[in-house]
């Protein structure tokens, strides 16, 4: 069988260096998301858009990205190419002293924050992502988009996440199976039902966004900024609540092993408006605090 013909075929310019794997890993949801896969410096992704779903294959070249596009939402998936790489974002609007952060930063060179302006796509993983380990957020964003998504257009061998007025016909306890209880399976499905308001966060002023978005039952600090990172590009997006992150922030800032989440915000609080970017460039730097104790052992919950 050959292989189908790209809608869109073309170079796209940006002004700008983008290491796809900085800017793009945002929206990669553990190894083996069905949605988005790397292959060395090559990007295909899965969306959905306005006019219909479609496939995207980007690869560098000497004049910028060749994308590739196929499917319905070819022309619309082309079109929000430089927001995904990070057209709107401005990096230099970090300063740092000389140090260890900016040492780190200069290791995450080319790593901008995209927006996909896609709130319900985000929120998927978002919502799978509450209170729980990243192996089961992954395992029900999987099993989600295994059982109710589609197959994208095109050869990339993805999947679409399900459109919103599916996931909304869902009762609760038919996402027993893939790892939500009531709790997670009722925000998701709220947020499905209200998905339209949702997504016209994308339009508002940071704080009406977050906002708008923390308006939803379910849907605290935590997820918001999941969300506003990937769907919105916003580099202040702190993730306050986490497990992890206030004992990374702590210790690369501080020398501190374990931070809570007052800790983390003091420490972050000179580089407000750029917040989550300096999170991100310390979670890229491969520097980690020292663990003590046991790991969690996860249950699985449609086996309680």
């Amino acid at each position: 069988m050959s292989t189908p013909q790209p809608e869109r075929d073309e170079v796209v310019r940006v002004d700008f260096e983008v290491n796809p794997a900085a800017t793009l890993g945002e929206l990669r949801h553990g190894r083996g998301d069905p949605t988005l896969r790397y292959e060395g410096a090559v990007v295909w992704r899965a969306l959905r858009t306005a006019d219909g779903p479609a496939t995207t294959r980007l690869a560098p070249a000497s004049d910028g990205w060749r994308v590739s596009a196929w499917g319905p939402g070819a022309d619309a998936a082309v079109a929000a190419v430089p927001g995904l790489l990070g057209a709107a974002d401005d990096p230099s609007a970090l300063e740092l002293p000389p140090g260890r952060l900016r040492d780190m930063a200069a290791r995450s060179r080319g790593m901008r924050f995209g927006r996909t302006d896609e709130v319900w796509a985000s929120l998927i993983p978002a919502i799978c992502g509450q209170k729980v380990t990243s192996a089961q957020a992954h395992r029900a964003y999987f099993g989600i988009i295994g059982r109710w998504g589609e197959d994208a257009p095109g050869p990339g061998g993805l999947r679409l996440p399900p459109p919103a007025d599916v996931v909304a016909a869902l009762a609760y306890y038919q996402l027993h199976p893939v790892g939500l209880e009531q709790r997670r399976a009722i925000t998701l499905i709220r947020a499905a039902e209200r998905a339209a308001w949702l997504e016209e966060a994308v339009a508002l002023p940071r704080p009406a966004a977050l906002a708008r978005l923390r308006a939803m039952p379910g849907v605290g600090v935590w997820t918001a900024a999941e969300v506003a990172r990937g769907a919105l590009g916003d580099p202040d997006a702190v993730s306050i609540g986490d497990f992890h992150v206030p004992h990374l922030v702590s210790w690369a800032l501080a020398g501190e092993p374990r931070g809570d989440d007052a800790r983390m915000l003091e420490l972050l609080e000179p580089y407000r408006g750029q917040r989550a970017r300096v999170v991100r460039i310390i979670e890229r730097s491969g520097v980690r605090p020292p663990r003590y104790g046991p790991r969690m052992s996860p249950q699985r919950i449609e086996r309680l």
